[in-house]
């Protein structure tokens, strides 16, 4: 059974953070608790399984990248995970993944790539082709963006 404290941590953690650079000092303010002590039951609930990730979203556009696009990378299966590294240190890089391939795309590793123009999008793409020698790949451009909502427990 979980204190009435953690409860309400959990609540409010699931909930967005806002644009605060402080946001567990809001979140303990909210609560009446001290900065410390809500990022300690934070790490509590990770240590004992009950917290697998704390995420934050980007919204993308809201800072000005206007430009979104699905970079796509057929890599050979053994260097995966050395592109994936290289990919995922670039800062026009929000996330990047490995998903299997699938009989009609051979595409293996995804990496999101954001800028202010489509051409700057491509520009940083022929980048990383050249950095990770690698030429199979393409850049699906964002038409539109479905709301993000992360899970909520009450």
């Amino acid at each position: 059974m979980l204190e009435d404290t953690d409860a309400r941590l959990i609540t409010r953690a699931c909930g967005d953070i806002g644009d605060s650079l402080y946001p567990f000092r809001e979140i303990a303010a909210e609560l009446g608790m001290t900065e410390e002590a809500v990022v300690e039951r934070l790490k509590s609930f990770k240590s004992k399984g009950m917290l697998r990730k704390f995420g934050a979203m980007l919204r993308h556009q809201v800072v000005g990248f206007e430009a979104n696009g699905m970079s796509v990378w057929n890599v050979a299966d053994p260097d995966a995970a050395k592109a994936g590294r290289k990919l995922a240190e670039r800062p026009e890089i929000s996330h990047c993944y490995e998903r299997p391939r699938m009989p009609d795309w051979p595409y293996n590793i995804y990496a999101m790539i954001h800028g202010h123009t489509e051409e700057g999008v491509l520009a940083v793409a022929r980048r990383i082709a050249e950095d990770l020698a690698a030429d199979d790949y393409d850049v699906l451009f964002s038409v539109r963006e479905f709301k993000k909502t992360s899970m909520v427990y009450r």
